[in-house]
C-alpha cells in the first residue's frame, strides 16, 4: 500500500450503504454510479483518489484488516463480532441504530440447566455468557432467529432488535440489552500510517455529517 494509491472505501450492502451514501456526499464523495444499479464491482467518485466497493456487512472488517481497503463503514455487531484486529474505529457514524439482545419468551425464567442459545452472533454471545459465568450451548443460525424458541429449538435468541415488532409478533420479548448498536468507520492501521493526511482529512469531512447522538 502506498502512499499515493486510491483509497478504497468497503461499505456494507442495504441499510448501511443507503444512510452512509448521504453522509460521503456532504463530505465531497459522491458515487459516479449508482452503487445499487452498476454491475461494476470498483466504483468511481467525484473526488479521483477516492473508490468504493460493496462487499457483505460480514466482510467489511476483512477487507479493511488486510488492505484491500483502507477505510470501511460497518455495524458495531460485526466488528464486534469480528474482534476488531487491525483496525481503527475513528469515527461512530450515528447510522443504522439498533440494540443487540438476549430475547426470548417473557414467561421462560431459566433455571440450572445448561441454556441453548439461538444466534448468528457466535462470539458475542459466548464472550457476553462467559463474562456472566452462565453456561451455555450456541446454537448458530443465519436467519429466521424467532422461529428457534418457538420450535423449541433453544432457549433464547441473540439477534438485533429495531423496533421489536418481530418479536411481539412471535410472542417473544427483549430480555438483556448486550449492546447500542450504530454503524462505525474503520480504518486499517497501515493505511493510517502510510496515507495519513488524507485519511485524517476525510475523517474531519465526515465529522460534521455525523448525527448526534439521540
Amino acid at each position: 500500500m502506498s502512499a499515493n494509491q486510491a483509497l478504497t472505501i468497503a461499505l456494507s450492502k442495504g441499510r448501511i450503504l443507503e444512510e452512509t451514501l448521504p453522509l460521503l456526499e456532504r463530505a465531497g464523495v459522491v458515487p459516479l454510479e449508482d452503487p445499487a444499479k452498476t454491475r461494476k464491482l470498483i466504483i468511481e467518485t467525484s473526488r479521483p483518489d477516492v473508490n468504493i466497493v460493496v462487499v457483505r456487512a460480514t466482510d467489511v472488517p476483512t477487507y479493511v484488516q488486510h488492505g484491500a481497503a483502507a477505510l470501511g463503514v460497518a455495524g458495531k455487531d460485526v466488528l464486534m463480532e469480528h474482534g476488531g484486529a487491525g483496525l481503527y474505529e475513528p469515527l461512530d457514524l450515528g447510522i443504522a441504530r439498533c440494540r443487540l439482545m438476549l430475547a426470548g419468551r417473557p414467561e421462560h425464567r431459566p433455571g440450572e440447566e445448561r441454556l441453548r442459545i439461538a444466534t448468528k452472533f457466535v462470539n458475542i454471545a459466548q464472550r457476553y455468557f462467559a463474562a456472566q459465568g452462565r453456561q451455555v450451548e450456541i446454537i448458530k443460525l443465519y436467519g429466521s432467529m424467532e422461529l428457534a424458541p418457538l420450535v423449541g429449538l433453544a432457549d433464547y435468541i441473540v439477534d438485533l432488535v429495531d423496533t421489536g415488532n418481530t418479536l411481539k409478533a412471535n410472542g417473544l420479548a427483549p430480555l438483556e440489552l448486550i449492546a447500542h448498536i450504530s454503524s462505525r468507520l474503520v480504518v486499517n492501521k497501515a493505511a493510517m500510517k502510510m496515507q495519513h493526511a488524507r485519511i485524517q482529512q476525510l475523517i474531519k469531512a465526515l465529522r460534521p455529517a455525523v448525527a448526534p447522538a439521540p
